[in-house]
């Protein structure tokens, strides 16, 4: 039944969403040249590692030795808002089709994450990754990479069709209102998560105080 009803989500909101992606398109043309799209692997159920598919935001500039230049080098105004709005994301529907994502379920992290996960977070990959998430209506930049993964692991363990739909509406809210897209967590050339940070035993004077 999930299966069915991404497909049709996803087939009704890009004809519904065809203007607005065909001017996306169109801006990204004028503003950052070819291609249009950019194509990233992240895992995706069962770590499988598939292509994400997102609309460009930053430019292709590179230094002396041909290496990219740092994110926040290479973004434009353009891409700012454009990753504001969370339009860039409009293309991962092309995803859901495909069978790779679904409309609902844990964000598809990149994939050096992989080798950081505690066995608890790993579940994450239980279920498809998802253009929304339980993560993403309770805070999304506001929240650690910590907290974000336990929602994930939430969202796998209480996972229903009622519970995507009521993400599906939180989500509209939080596009309308932009909540938590301007923290600093997460944004261009923010910090990567590389480990879950293993709390010290106490020693016999610390557990005194």
């Amino acid at each position: 039944m999930k299966r069915s009803l991404d497909i049709f989500i996803a087939t009704f909101a890009l004809i519904i969403l065809s203007p607005i992606f065909l001017f996306v398109c169109c801006k990204v043309r004028k503003n950052l040249g070819s291609p249009v799209f950019f194509y990233q692997e992240r895992p995706g159920k069962n770590a499988k590692i598939f292509k994400m598919i997102k609309f460009r935001s930053m430019l292709d500039s590179v230094d002396k030795q041909g290496n990219p230049l740092p994110d926040d080098q290479r973004i434009t105004p353009f891409g700012h808002k454009l990753r504001s709005t969370s339009l860039d994301e409009m293309p991962q529907l092309i995803n859901v089709l495909k069978g790779d994502m679904s409309i609902v379920g844990p964000r598809p992290q990149m994939k050096d994450f992989l080798e950081h996960y505690t066995p608890h977070q790993m579940r994450r990959h239980e279920v498809k990754p998802g253009m929304t998430g339980l993560a993403q209506v309770s805070g999304r930049n506001n929240l650690s990479w910590e907290e974000k993964f336990d929602l994930d692991v939430e969202y796998v363990e209480k996972q229903t069709i009622l519970i995507d739909f009521k993400i599906m509406f939180k989500t509209v809210k939080v596009m309308v209102t932009k909540e938590g897209i301007n923290s600093p967590d997460q944004m261009v050339g923010a910090e990567r998560f590389t480990s879950t940070p293993i709390e010290k035993p106490k020693t016999a004077h610390e557990n005194k105080i």
